[in-house]
């Protein structure tokens, strides 16, 4: 008995069939169904039900899997107790990062290429989408951390946050606009842009919520004209004339670019925030703690309501 066949005796199972555990396994069909009948003889029982659509265990694999399952966590543990012993991390590690969460303020690709660096045999994953579905994979189990724009006040159970940027919402609008107002106007309420056309991050982004959070305290559902990911994006279509750009500000109110004028937008809870987001019980691997603290290290700890830039 090898631990090979353990782990495709597993996979056969987690996945419900050997075509779908042979993708996962990087294996060729035929030669999975070997091996798994070459364990299925030395025990001398049949461990898995092939005669449905899908694979299932039989009496006897169901009771061999558990055994199974903590063989192979028993030699990963093995592994692991060694390399932390020697320095040396491997594995995988991944880490969400929602699209222009950082922008000039942190370079991701720098931060990756000297972790990676620190520890050569460790594979890095990176993984980009919204806020929404990155708080689903963390609490999936599917990424390990992440930066990412929080969709509400609170983290939800079974997750931890901790704040490295938080900026104010401001108006970006091309120069002649009625918002502009008087030449030393610096700021306007949320309510002036009851009936304006918007530009704004998608749903499920930590600024739209934000936005659409402080209109229904306003009274109002914002008239959202276009989306767009991308923060720059969302600058070139307002200095085209296109409507009015929802984006974070920097401190002064400036960091907009293609030659928009900045107001801050007046309102309660009208800011974003990007939080390092992580389980509440913490990383489960050694890689991934190794990340989280070297994440610590690079971004600043922002407490609640603090300025701290443009993270576009």
């Amino acid at each position: 008995m090898e631990l090979r066949q353990l782990r495709y005796l597993v996979a056969v199972v987690d996945e419900g069939g050997f075509t779908r555990a042979a993708a996962r396994l990087h294996l060729a069909q035929p030669g999975l169904s070997a091996q798994i009948r070459q364990l299925e003889k030395e025990l001398g029982q049949p461990l898995l039900d092939r005669s449905g659509r899908s694979v299932t265990p039989t009496e006897v694999g169901r009771a061999v899997l558990p055994y199974a399952r903590a063989a192979l966590a028993a030699a990963h543990a093995v592994r692991q107790t060694v390399d932390e012993h020697t320095g040396l991390l491997r594995g995988k590690v991944t880490l969400g990062l929602v699209s222009g969460a950082t922008g000039h303020a942190f370079d991701v690709a720098a931060f990756l290429a000297d972790f990676h660096a620190s520890h050569p045999a460790l594979e890095i994953a990176l993984t980009e989408d919204t806020s929404e579905r990155m708080q689903a994979a963390l609490l999936a189990g599917e990424i390990d951390i992440a930066l990412l724009g929080p969709t509400a006040e609170e983290p939800p159970p079974g997750l931890s946050y901790r704040t490295v940027i938080d900026a104010p919402l401001g108006a970006a609008v091309a120069p002649g606009d009625p918002l502009l107002g008087p030449a030393d106007r610096t700021a306007v309420p949320l309510a002036e842009l009851r009936d304006r056309p918007l530009i704004c991050l998608p749903r499920g982004t930590g600024v739209r919520a934000a936005l659409e959070r402080g209109c229904a305290r306003a009274g109002f559902r914002p008239r959202v004209a276009f989306e767009a990911a991308s923060p720059q994006v969302l600058a070139q279509l307002a200095a085209r004339g296109l409507g009015v750009a929802v984006l974070p500000l920097g401190e002064e109110g400036s960091g907009v670019g293609d030659g928009l004028r900045a107001l801050r937008l007046l309102g309660a809870g009208l800011r974003a925030r990007i939080v390092l987001a992580r389980p509440a019980t913490g990383p489960t691997s050694p890689a991934a703690r190794a990340l989280l603290d070297r994440l610590g290290e690079a971004l600043p700890d922002v407490s609640e309501g603090a300025g701290a830039g443009s993270p576009f």
